[in-house]
């Protein structure tokens, strides 16, 4: 669908290089975070999501599932608003 951004766990988990999947910067990320998680934090956005249980094509062999963000501004803003919030709720 158009203005939706994928979203997952990986690219908050802080055990995680950047080559390896992370996203945001360290400050912003939380240790091994689950959908469950982010989940959560994504819901405190208030934003409308839905979760799919597909795989980051790179981490295929984790079956970490994803959340789907109607979001029409850049990735980079959606990421630090959501990481925000996975940071104080977890």
């Amino acid at each position: 669908m158009k203005g939706e951004r994928i979203l997952y766990p990986c690219y908050f988990n802080a055990a995680l290089k950047r080559n390896e999947g992370r996203r945001v910067a360290i400050s912003g990320a939380v240790r091994d975070p689950s959908l469950a998680d982010l989940e959560r934090a994504v819901k405190r956005t208030g934003l409308r999501f839905r979760v799919e249980q597909k795989h980051f094509p790179a981490r295929w062999w984790m079956k970490e599932g994803r959340i789907l963000v109607e979001w029409s501004e850049s990735k980079e803003k959606l990421l630090k608003k959501v990481a925000s919030n996975l940071a104080t709720g977890k």
